[in-house]
């Protein structure tokens, strides 16, 4: 999942990385939503996500070829029920930030620790927008140490595909030891 709140990258993020046409459910922000969607700090944005987005990507260059769904999550709160839809099999979650409007980020952080889902941040450093280290960002945020902090330009591919091995390898590194039960077996295909 690429996940995070409105405005902060998401659809291009996965359109970024993505090997085929993403599908996109992006429409035009109206008048009837600027009551529930504040564009404060990002003015110029004209569209939303209003479902998910959906992309594909291989990353054969980590330690092990991946091939990698995924879905980009609506960044507005009355989309929340969709996360949990989204989530279900997912290896982890990118939660994009925009330090800018830093408020949108807690929402997302605390979605990923209450259902348990590994997740790396990725601070999307926005052209102008004034750059924060890594671990000020976690204290921000209030993180635990092992969750990773990297930055990124979203309209990267490179980037992005950074970002989505440094989360397979956090979610290995932190998935339960022993044996797992066939019901709750997550494979790198599921992501």
């Amino acid at each position: 999942m690429i996940a995070g709140g409105f405005g902060v990258g998401k659809t291009t993020a996965v359109a970024a990385v993505s090997d085929i046409t993403p599908l996109s459910t992006e429409e035009y922000l109206t008048e009837a939503s600027t009551d529930v969607d504040s564009l404060e700090g990002i003015e110029g944005k004209e569209t939303t996500t209003v479902a998910f987005d959906f992309g594909r990507t291989s990353l054969p260059d980590g330690p092990a070829p991946l091939e990698l769904f995924l879905f980009g999550t609506p960044g507005q709160d009355r989309f929340g029920d969709l996360w949990y839809d989204l989530s279900r099999g997912a290896v982890g979650a990118v939660v994009l930030v925009d330090t800018r409007r830093l408020e949108s980020s807690f929402a997302p952080v605390d979605f990923f620790e209450d259902i348990q889902l590994p997740f790396a941040i990725a601070v999307n450093e926005f052209d102008g927008a004034e750059r924060h280290h890594p671990e000020e960002v976690r204290d921000a945020l209030g993180l635990h140490p092992s969750v990773p902090v990297l930055t990124c330009d979203a309209r990267n591919r490179n980037h992005v595909a950074g970002v989505l091995l440094a989360l397979v390898g956090h979610a290995v590194r932190n998935a339960p030891a022993g044996p797992i039960s066939a019901s709750s077996a997550i494979t790198l295909q599921d992501a």
